[in-house]
């Protein structure tokens, strides 16, 4: 156990439509992540459980930086609903309606949409083979695996399958069996999605490195833009989660996605919890 953890290590409990966060604050105090701590924490049997960690460090020209892992401790360079959530924690904490925030995806503005929900701008998406990246130079719009998906990148790789019915994709093994395909070098995020009315989305996602879950937000951003460009929706779009709706919007400055966020609870792992790692 590193010296920095011998009091415990505090951490916050949040969640945004199901898609569930461990936080950390290392802006005041030092934390020394490994992966084998954060495959720990993410046991939802023998440590507390989340779909991604979220590390909140001191900004540069910033209010604050933050990095993410996933479930398996792998680094994920975006993270839209834990960064919606962290971003309605530091909104609470200074009374500010705007923020600055950055990631290793780049500089991510965060706004209070009124009625508690928040909204954060992922970024322009990248459509080009390598920034995604792909491991080799093929029509991102219709890739060459069955089911012509469209690949997108929003920081962090993803693959869009439009079906007619999303509900009926036994995801825990097309999931899996998309995410490890050679065309994705650093695995990817498997969508897939439904069109079910004008300008409205259900999408059930397979998370890279975390496996199914509740809600996505970069996931959702990368349909939007998915559909929006094969002339599905226009750019404005309500996405139907598991967890529940997201509205996603692609704009000149960015892809924006709006909805709510919950802090669940606060709580401190033991010394000899940590101890045993």
């Amino acid at each position: 156990m590193s010296d920095a953890h011998a009091d415990g290590l505090p951490f916050m409990k949040m969640h945004g439509l199901g898609n569930d966060f461990v936080v950390l604050d290392a802006r005041a105090r030092s934390i020394y992540m490994t992966p084998e701590l954060a495959v720990a924490l993410a046991d939802r049997h023998r440590g507390v459980g989340y779909d991604q960690l979220a590390v909140i460090t001191p900004g540069e020209n910033a209010d604050a930086h933050l990095t993410f892992l996933n479930a398996d401790g792998s680094a994920s360079a975006a993270c839209g609903n834990a960064t919606r959530c962290i971003a309605r924690h530091l909104m609470t904490e200074t009374g500010r309606n705007r923020l600055v925030l950055t990631t290793d995806r780049g500089v991510l503005h965060a706004a209070d949409a009124g009625q508690g929900l928040t909204s954060v701008n992922m970024g322009a998406p990248q459509t080009g083979w390598r920034e995604i990246p792909l491991s080799e130079d093929v029509d991102t719009l219709a890739l060459p695996i069955e089911g012509a998906p469209v690949a997108t990148g929003m920081g962090n790789p993803h693959c869009t399958f439009f079906v007619e019915d999303a509900e009926a994709v036994d995801l825990a093994t097309f999931g899996p069996a998309h995410e490890h395909h050679p065309l994705f070098p650093e695995r990817t995020n498997v969508q897939v999605a439904t069109v079910t009315g004008a300008d409205r989305l259900r999408m059930r996602v397979w998370e890279r490195g975390a496996g199914v879950t509740l809600a996505s937000g970069s996931s959702s951003c990368a349909v939007v833009v998915a559909a929006a460009r094969r002339g599905l929706t226009g750019r404005r779009v309500a996405v139907d989660l598991d967890g529940g709706t997201l509205e996603v919007e692609w704009r000149e400055d960015g892809v924006w996605m709006t909805g709510p966020t919950a802090h669940v609870f606060d709580g401190v792992l033991s010394p000899a919890w940590l101890e045993e790692i």
